[in-house]
Order: structure tokens, then C-alpha cells, then sequence
């Protein structure tokens, strides 16, 4: 019986130990930058000003013509200077910590962006010479479940990368080129300007996607961050949010879902 008991409290002890080296090793609140610098950098990261308006109007014609071109080298090169995730970032942010400031701020700054990414590419693909699509336009207009989880894993990287003392630069860049939020934008101009719906339907999906699950994931690691500034809010609320954002959830990925079924059945 007493042996029993010391071999119970041996494994208990190797289990306690397993996990504590488990949270040091994984953890991400040991190089955790201050609380102020990651407000101010997310903030910064998010804010359309004429500098990233024009950042922003660079990429989308880069984009554009990487994507007419079927280059992807310039395709990428594009992603590497878009701005668009630094706004998504800001609204994960804004959601955890209770800021509605920066929710309003950050929200209309986003559709500001969507708005003149689409202006300018479809003002491109109106004025460009070729009109027939081609394979790279093609690739973003059939998301599937694999474009969920890279959202999802892009988005938790780019917020560890943003969140650190110091900053891991080398991560954003590998997460912007990850995540493409940049060419289902320019292929959504090219739908419009081409007339294609069904086209614009896959590509607006496929954006949908993208910035929907890098803001899910950004906001799930920020919520284990413990920031300040949390609005206190009565569970009831709490509890209805998370069904509301289950359902969302479910709503957007029955389109992938169906879609991947649909090719699985394909000769």
C-alpha cells in the first residue's frame, strides 16, 4: 500500500515537472514587452496616415501587376509592404483591452483601406491591356480549410512577433507573405472590373477568411497576455459573445468545408 502511494506521488511529481518545463519552454510572457510599448506599437501599426495610404496604394499596384503577370516573386514582394495587417492587429487589440476609441479608430481605418485597395486595383485592371485571367487571379478565388489554419497560425505569430521586448522583426514579414490579405483584395478589382461575380464571390471569401481568423487567433493570445485596461464585463454578456462568435465562426467556415468536399469527389 505504501509503496503504491510513493509510486502515485513519483508520477505526480514527473507530470508536475513535465508541465513547468512545458510553460517555460512555451511561454510568452517571459520576453513580453511593457504593457504601454505594445499598446503604442499596435497603434502605430494600425493607423492610416498619408505615409501608409501610400504604402498601401503601392502594394495593391504591385500586387496587381504580379497577379497579371503570374509573377510571384513581385506577388510577394507586394505583401511585404502591405500595411492591412497592422489595422487587424489594432481591432484585436481594441477588443481585449475594452478600448472602443481604438475600435472606432482602427475599424474605419480598416474599410478605409479595403475601400482604396479596391478603388485602386480595379482602376488598374479597367485601364491594363489583358483581360484574360490568369492562374495566379484564378488561386484566390477557391479558399479552402488550409487557408483557415494558416490565418489562424499567421495571426498568432504576427501578435507574438508585435508583443515582444524585442521585436521580432523577422517574424512579420514571413507572416505577411503567409497570410496574403494583399492579392484576394487586387483580384476582387479585377472581378469588378471584369464583371466576373462569381470570381469576386471566392476572392471576397478568401480576404474574409484571412482577416477574420489572423483577428481571432491575435485575439486569443493577447487575452492569455493578461494586458490592462479590460472592461469588466457581466458573464451573462460574456456568455452570449461567445455563442455569437462560435455561430460566426461555424457561418464562415461551411463554405470551406463544402468546398473541400466538393474536390475530394472530383475524378
Amino acid at each position: 500500500m505504501t509503496d503504491l502511494k510513493e509510486e502515485k506521488e513519483n508520477l505526480s511529481k514527473k507530470k508536475s515537472r513535465a508541465r513547468r518545463a512545458f510553460e517555460i519552454i512555451f511561454s510568452i510572457k517571459g520576453d513580453q514587452a511593457d504593457p504601454e510599448d505594445i499598446k503604442q506599437r499596435i497603434a502605430d501599426g494600425g493607423r492610416v496616415t498619408g505615409t501608409n495610404a501610400v504604402i498601401l496604394v503601392c502594394a495593391i499596384m504591385i500586387a496587381s501587376i504580379g497577379l497579371l503577370n503570374n509573377s510571384t516573386a513581385v506577388i510577394i514582394g507586394a505583401m511585404l509592404i502591405s500595411p492591412l495587417m497592422g489595422s487587424i492587429l489594432a481591432l484585436a487589440y481594441g477588443t481585449v483591452t475594452g478600448n472602443k476609441d481604438m475600435l472606432v479608430i482602427h475599424g474605419i481605418g480598416f474599410a478605409v483601406q479595403i475601400i482604396i485597395s479596391l478603388l485602386t486595383s480595379t482602376i488598374f485592371f479597367l485601364l491594363a491591356p489583358i483581360k484574360t485571367p490568369t492562374s495566379e487571379l484564378l488561386a484566390r478565388t477557391s479558399p479552402s480549410f488550409y487557408d483557415v489554419l494558416i490565418a489562424i497560425f499567421g495571426g498568432v505569430a504576427g501578435i507574438i512577433g508585435n508583443t515582444r521586448k524585442d521585436k521580432a522583426n523577422n517574424v512579420i514579414p514571413g507572416v505577411a507573405i503567409a497570410t496574403a490579405l494583399m492579392p484576394p483584395l487586387c483580384t476582387c478589382g479585377y472581378s469588378l472590373a471584369s464583371g466576373n461575380w462569381r470570381m469576386l464571390g471566392g476572392a471576397a471569401y478568401l480576404f474574409l477568411i484571412n482577416s477574420y481568423f489572423i483577428f481571432g487567433s491575435s485575439e486569443i493570445i493577447l487575452y492569455l497576455m493578461d494586458l490592462p485596461e479590460k472592461k469588466v464585463v457581466d458573464p451573462k454578456v460574456l456568455h452570449k459573445n461567445r455563442i455569437r462568435r462560435r455561430i460566426i465562426t461555424l457561418i464562415i467556415l461551411i463554405p470551406c468545408f463544402l468546398f473541400g468536399a466538393s474536390l475530394a469527389y472530383l475524378p
